[in-house]
């Protein structure tokens, strides 16, 4: 696939509207795993509340095997527009707590396509589509959820990525990406693209220098670093990809307290910012 690809916006944008619904439970055994993956410490029982973002595990569509492409992704079309590059990634989002998930939740994910955007990048052409998620116990609303996903055409780092080295933060936390942690991230959402786990894949055919951190990963560990220095999880969080990690290189969680708003940022040793965020508490 190359920067030729024309795009039909209009076509595109008629998917603005569609709507999906998926159901799931938040069991014993997923918030084992998901607390193992994060080393994290705890006995899990019915009706005690979810670990943070454990959402993101939730309400995958397992699409068959011989339905994905050659990415890992379910093919083109149904619920999300069938963006003609072949580049898919999750580029940020926003999220607003208003009930805490707990063990045992019988949990429905109502999605709708709320916008399709075509830009023109210095890298060539982009596509960005924006989702709403609601997510529901019993009738009630326990998140709202942005998730915002970016096709692009051209292969390995992006030329829009900053080359700026990201400051320190006033509160820092490590974090190392080893291949076993990427790959049980990708098994708990079920997310076969196979820049997190194939590492062949990731460098020869998408062109990256190793495995790609998700980065729901790196909003997670944000989210709990926030938790974390204020004594109890934000209820308001954003965060925005702003160029990849990989895996083989440590990298660090940046906190910064400005009147009770926390900006918070990933980067690497001399790196450049990784993702941004923003945790608030109002």
């Amino acid at each position: 696939m190359t920067q030729s690809v024309q795009l039909d916006a209009d076509h595109l944008r008629s998917w603005v509207g569609r709507e999906e619904s998926v159901d799931a439970d938040i069991s014993v055994e997923l918030a084992g795993k998901f607390a193992a993956t994060f080393n994290l410490t705890g006995d899990f029982r019915p009706g005690d509340v979810a670990p943070a973002m454990i959402h993101f595990c939730l309400g995958q569509q397992p699409a068959p095997t011989a339905l994905l492409g050659t990415d890992g992704h379910p093919a083109r079309g149904g619920f999300l527009p069938p963006v003609p590059l072949p580049r898919r990634m999750w580029a940020g989002g926003s999220l607003v707590f208003h009930k805490p998930l707990r063990i045992g939740d019988p949990v429905t994910r109502r999605s709708r396509i709320a916008d399709v955007t075509v830009k023109q990048g210095r890298a060539g052409i982009l596509c960005f589509v924006a989702v709403e998620h609601r997510i529901v116990v019993a009738g009630e609303e326990m998140i709202t959820e942005r998730q915002d996903i970016v096709y692009r055409g051209n292969a390995g780092v992006s030329k829009d990525a900053s080359s700026v080295p990201a400051p320190a933060g006033e509160h820092r936390r490590g974090f190392d990406p080893l291949p076993t942690a990427l790959f049980r991230y990708s098994a708990l959402t079920f997310n076969g693209h196979r820049i997190h786990y194939d590492r062949a894949y990731a460098m020869n055919e998408e062109g990256y220098p190793g495995l790609v951190v998700h980065g729901p990963l790196q909003a997670t560990l944000l989210y709990m670093l926030a938790a974390e220095l204020r004594g109890v999880p934000p209820l308001r969080f954003s965060f925005r990809s702003q160029s990849p990690l990989f895996d083989g290189t440590p990298f660090g969680l940046h906190a910064r307290d400005t009147d009770g708003v926390f900006a918070l940022w990933t980067a690497a040793e001399n790196g450049p910012v990784a993702m941004a965020a923003e945790a608030r508490w109002t």
